[in-house]
């Protein structure tokens, strides 16, 4: 199942699962509509992710805060982090291999690595 995600429930979904899938879309755009049976497929087949969309025409809001240019977008967050942003519509295969990608990820490692970042970031 794809949940719709919008301003006031973006952030629970986030703080609340291991690992969630954004695609940022919209109803007009050709290449989201044609994508979305894939990102539903793929979807089905992972309950142990939280697959969502955010309507862009309609969340404006929070296609801005993420920056988002174009679309579909998507998005990946692992343990609150942001670990994945790329638009463009993919492939079965390759949102497979995506998935692989993420779950396989060391988030011990990226937390470190985002603290050594953090604490080398001068303060004012």
């Amino acid at each position: 199942m794809v949940a719709e995600l919008n301003a006031s429930n973006f952030q629970q979904a986030i703080d609340n699962n291991a690992i969630v899938i954004v695609d940022f879309w919209a109803p007009w755009c050709g290449p989201c509509r044609s994508f979305a049976p894939v990102y539903e497929k793929v979807a089905a087949k992972h309950p142990d992710v939280v697959f969502t969309k955010v309507n862009t025409e309609q969340e404006q809001q929070l296609a801005g805060m993420f920056n988002i240019r174009s679309i579909p977008t998507l998005m990946a967050f692992r343990e609150q982090v942001i670990i994945y942003s790329e638009a463009g519509a993919l492939p079965e295969q390759a949102l497979e291999g995506l998935l692989e990608q993420i779950k396989a990820l060391d988030m011990a490692q990226v937390h470190k690595e985002i603290a050594e970042q953090t604490a080398q970031q001068p303060t004012h």
